[in-house]
């Protein structure tokens, strides 16, 4: 079994996949301060609670955006499993040209999406990934990361707006009853939720402009609430970075 671990601002998400089966999935937060025998003794916990051996693990990949907790993964999975981790990274292959001024500047994780959105659909593709920022990242025909643009996500715009004003309230993200809202709340919902939606398709509607009709591919944990709300969305993803983890661990070890 191969184990893959996205590490983000937010989250850490973990997948066991059997072959090409997503056998699991958790999610942990990402907390800097948490040592490698913490992350161990959470991961042995997560499995137990699956039914599930760790001796099975024979593999691990990780991609990250935070840098202090790449070394914690990776020591973790050396303890609780006894291998060692692919990072994905400078001389990982991934079979995506990166044109971009610096590609070393392109989060691991936006490449990683890439890889996977390009095999399931071809290009042109756009994919919108809404996690603690939003990113548009665009493939060519070819199979070429073209670069994207990056939003800031659906939640910190949400903690923003009541962390900065002093008698707006906490709200969730949810469609609201209509765009005019008729109070403070659905005012707020309305703000956030169709002005996000706005954004999304705006910006579709001006990468399409500048590369060609695409297909786009949603994912992140608001991928779904946007995309039952347009048409500018062609497909959801959930697991979009865990599967193109698993691919990029093939390319690297000769589909082992």
């Amino acid at each position: 079994m191969l184990l893959v671990a996205d590490v983000g601002n937010t989250n850490i998400v973990f997948g066991l996949y059997d072959g090409d089966k997503l056998l699991s999935s958790w999610r942990i937060s990402s907390d800097r301060r948490r040592t490698p025998c913490e992350l161990a003794a959470w991961m042995k916990v997560l499995f137990e609670l699956e039914g599930v051996s760790t001796e099975g693990v024979e593999g691990a990949v990780l991609s990250s955006v935070v840098p202090p907790l790449t070394p914690v993964v990776v020591k973790a999975v050396k303890m609780l499993f006894g291998i060692n981790t692919l990072v994905v990274g400078p001389g990982v292959k991934t079979g995506m040209p990166v044109l971009v001024d610096n590609p070393r500047e392109v989060g691991t994780d936006r490449i990683v999406n890439a890889v996977a959105g390009y095999h399931k659909y071809g290009g042109p593709l756009i994919i919108v990934d809404f996690g603690t920022a939003t990113t548009f990242d665009v493939v060519s025909a070819r199979g070429e990361y073209l670069g994207g643009a990056i939003a800031p996500g659906i939640g910190i715009s949400m903690e923003a707006l009541f962390k900065e004003t002093a008698q707006l309230p906490r709200i969730d993200f949810s469609a609201p009853r209509s765009v005019v809202g008729k109070n403070t709340v659905d005012s707020m919902r309305a703000g956030v939720f169709y002005g996000y939606l706005s954004l999304v398709e705006g910006m579709i509607d001006r990468i399409e402009a500048e590369v060609g009709p695409s297909t786009v591919v949603a994912t992140g944990g608001f991928a779904e609430s946007i995309a039952s709300q347009t048409d500018s969305i062609d497909a959801v993803e959930p697991w979009l970075t865990l599967e193109g983890l698993r691919l990029i661990y093939l390319k690297n070890t000769g589909g082992r």
